[in-house]
């Protein structure tokens, strides 16, 4: 009996070692290809202000939005009205948009990444760490195509697309990610049935039957109303916050 319950234990270990390695490959992979975008449109690029910055300057800007932005997560609140209350509603978005927007993509995805390390750090998880891993990857699908557009032209209407596309993106990627990863991933690191999952989305909305109409009804619209309420209020606060950060930086 003994040797069983080690042997879950064991097995429970590396279940979980095995998703926090394929959470590392896939910021890699998501931090290379940012990172070789961003290079690119400063090499071609007529914003040749913020892609001479200095290192110094960069690194101070993503600790400082890094910061912010795990301030905002302690906001975090449930939409039991939407979605079950593991999944949670939080801001922590606005900042790494507005430093994907001033610095490229690449250092969006820097401040995203440490935002979720800190609030490890801080608060631990409680989600066997698929939640604080769909936070950073689904708020990657949001700000990298955001960055992109308005860092490569940097105008009003850019601004207004970009957070479009971006709103778009979270909310396709971001569906499409729970099914197929997020959702089996959260069921048996957490240890919580997708049945019991499917059935907490059905006591919200009847047409939830199976994890296709779960995401449909209850991950979606989650996503869409997050990205555009972060896309409101960057595009009304980005401008001041921008002028400010070009006179200290």
């Amino acid at each position: 009996m003994k040797q069983d319950h080690l042997s879950f234990i064991a097995k429970d270990i590396q279940e979980n070692l095995s998703f926090l390695l394929i959470a590392a490959v896939i910021f890699v992979a998501i931090y290379v290809v940012s990172y070789g975008v961003q290079i690119i449109i400063d090499r071609h690029s007529a914003n040749r202000r913020t892609a001479s910055s200095s290192v110094t300057h960069r690194i101070t800007a993503i600790g400082m939005f890094s910061a912010i932005s795990v301030i905002l997560m302690y906001f975090e609140f449930p939409l039991p009205f939407l979605a079950p209350g593991f999944y949670k509603l939080d801001f922590s978005e606005i900042p790494v948009l507005i430093c994907g927007f001033v610095f490229g993509p690449a250092a969006g995805v820097l401040v995203e990444l440490l935002k979720i390390i800190l609030h490890i750090l801080l608060k631990g998880t409680s989600t066997a760490f698929v939640g604080d891993f769909a936070n950073f990857a689904v708020g990657c699908s949001f700000v990298i195509p955001a960055a992109i557009i308005y860092y490569w032209k940097k105008t009003k209407k850019t601004a207004v697309i970009a957070c479009i596309i971006g709103i778009i993106a979270i909310t396709i990627f971001g569906t499409t990610f729970n099914a197929l990863y997020l959702l089996p991933q959260f069921s048996k690191l957490f240890g919580l049935p997708l049945d019991q999952i499917i059935a907490q989305g059905s006591s919200i909305f009847h047409g939830v039957t199976d994890l296709t109409s779960f995401v449909m009804f209850c991950v979606a619209p989650l996503n869409f109303l997050k990205g555009f309420l972060v896309s409101s209020a960057v595009l009304v606060i980005y401008k001041p916050i921008s002028r400010m950060l070009h006179q200290v930086l």
